[in-house]
């Protein structure tokens, strides 16, 4: 019998294959009647600066009968919660009985496409993967030449390829869910390549140099399972007649489909308004829009850690913060020892985001400052105005660093004072900066909130926040302005049978795993309905 036990707090330098003997000293028992245990959850507790503590939850299986691990269970220890777990196992449905004439087509590798078409691949499903962007290999030369001062590939960059816009970010896999589910898409980051931590941690961190690895890692088991990728095509348009998917245009030609996966991401913009031309369900939905700060990570950590040299045990410091108010402004998206990206898709408009690699160890750190939009703020009930207006904020940067992707920069106390930053402030941009001055780059309601906050966040911090600080921008790619409606249950869309919209592009996810465990839903609807498409097909 396994037992939890939770609220196990131990010293944040305590080696950590000390673990089951701090657990035995809990329960009271010896070492020797531990028979297995593993981390379940993991998390740092920094208000006591001179003694920082990780916070655990433990499952451990005691050595012997049933009824000793009952009688530990029963109550708290030392503070520590020890009651019975039994882990809930994850399930795939049973398979369908209606037939598949062709293979299901999954449009966009990022991680809702990704996991879609890994789960329908083990299923036995074939899944075709449809990518505009370019393989992770090319695409990781094709980044770097433009980080260089190269000109910018619509089709292979930051936003678009392999493994889709997560692929060069902080590599978050944090989730506000859990279950087995949840449990699973972890696992499944960890078996390609990944890292085990990341079944545990609070905050679980990959970065962008590990990512492609992943990315990688995972194809190759799809195709290993029977699934094929085409890269260098775009679904150009949607085929469907008597209310049923018929198949898809592409770059590359017509292709037959009876299931169609749409995990386009946010970004494909293109797409979504031919779907909407389309006459595909969709509406306008709140999104977050502002600016990025950098600061030194240094500050960070001092801020955070105090006097003690924590950096060299826990590495670089991050933070999460928000300033309520009539328009709420919060932290995105926060990259510790990272570095600010141009995230560009589309020639003639500028956006920012941030990445950092696994080890964190840039001298910079940066986060999104963010205020969530609603429809009523885009200026136009059309539903697609939310994406037209972060177009317009991005012509609107590019137009005023006169083009060439220069970022524009200014200093957190001039855009506060009103006054243009001349000079060109440190910054970890790998292309040209513009200095200037950000104000009128964002809507009115934006700039207000930013200025009403940043004073606030700067007193939380007391006075160490702002104090050299650069702010870049803008950062309009935080989530989509648009929802592709569907079915909760069946995940189609309504009068498109076959249509599945998932992920961050659809409306319905948050950062990678939130996509990857929408990829996964939809593969479970599909699923329930289809035989797979391997039984009919000889071996």
């Amino acid at each position: 019998m396994s037992l939890r036990l939770t609220n196990l707090r131990v010293p944040a330098d305590l080696p950590e294959d000390e673990l089951p003997q701090a657990a035995c000293s809990t329960l009271g028992v010896p070492r020797s009647e531990l028979a297995r245990w593993r981390i379940l959850r993991k998390s740092l507790d920094i208000r006591d600066k001179r003694e920082m503590q990780f916070v655990l939850s433990l499952e451990v299986t005691l050595a012997g009968d049933e009824r000793r691990a009952l009688e530990l269970a029963a109550g708290n220890r030392r503070g520590v919660t020890v009651e019975p777990y039994l882990d809930e196992a994850f399930e795939l449905p049973q398979p369908g009985i209606q037939e598949l004439t062709h293979r299901p087509l999954v449009a966009g590798s990022g991680p809702a496409g990704l996991f879609a078409a890994y789960f329908l691949a083990a299923g036995g499903y074939l899944p075709l993967i449809l990518e505009r962007g370019q393989a992770v290999r090319q695409r990781i030369r094709d980044v770097q030449a433009f980080d260089a001062g190269g000109p910018l590939d619509p089709e292979s960059n930051y936003l678009f390829g392999e493994g889709g816009a997560g692929t060069f970010s902080d590599g978050k896999l944090t989730c506000r869910n859990s279950g087995p589910d949840v449990r699973r898409v972890l696992a499944l980051f960890a078996e390609c390549k990944g890292k085990a931590s990341v079944l545990y941690d609070h905050r679980p961190h990959l970065g962008s140099n590990r990512l492609p690895a992943v990315v990688k890692a995972l194809r190759r088991q799809i195709e290993s399972l029977g699934g094929e990728f085409r890269f260098g095509c775009r679904v150009e348009d949607l085929a469907w007649d008597d209310g049923r998917v018929r198949g898809v245009v592409s770059s590359s030609g017509y292709l037959a489909a009876d299931l169609v996966v749409l995990a386009v991401g946010h970004s494909a913009r293109d797409t979504l308004t031919m779907l909407h031309q389309r006459g595909v369900p969709m509406e306008p939905k709140p999104f977050q829009i502002g600016l990025r700060i950098e600061q030194p990570q240094s500050q960070v950590n001092r801020v955070q850690y105090g006097s003690h040299p924590w950096e060299n045990l826990l590495g670089a410091a991050d933070y999460t913060l928000i300033a309520k108010g009539q328009q709420p402004v919060f932290s995105f998206c926060m990259c510790a020892g990272g570095q600010v990206i141009p995230s560009v898709s589309e020639a003639g408009h500028f956006c920012t985001n941030g990445m950092s690699l696994s080890r964190r160890d840039s001298p910079f750190a940066n986060s999104g400052l963010m205020v969530t939009l609603q429809p009523e703020d885009f200026g136009s009930p059309a539903v697609l105005a939310g994406m037209h207006l972060q177009r317009q904020v991005e012509s609107r940067a590019f137009e005023r660093t006169q083009g060439g992707y220069r970022c524009p920069i200014q200093r957190a106390q001039d855009f506060l004072a009103g006054r243009a930053t001349d000079e060109r402030p440190p910054s970890s941009y790998p292309r040209e900066l513009a200095p200037g001055n950000l104000a009128g780059l964002l809507p009115p309601v934006v700039e207000a909130a930013l200025r009403a906050s940043l004073p606030r966040l700067d007193d939380v911090w007391r006075g160490e926040f702002l104090r050299e600080a650069t702010l870049v921008g803008p950062e309009s790619r935080g989530s989509s302005p648009v929802r592709l409606i569907r079915d909760p249950q069946t995940m189609q869309a309504p009068g498109v049978v076959g249509l599945y919209p998932v992920g961050e592009g659809a409306g319905y996810a948050g950062g990678i795993v939130s996509a990857a465990l929408d990829g996964l839903r939809a593969a479970k609807a599909i699923m329930a309905t289809y035989r797979p498409l391997a039984e009919s097909r000889p071996s």
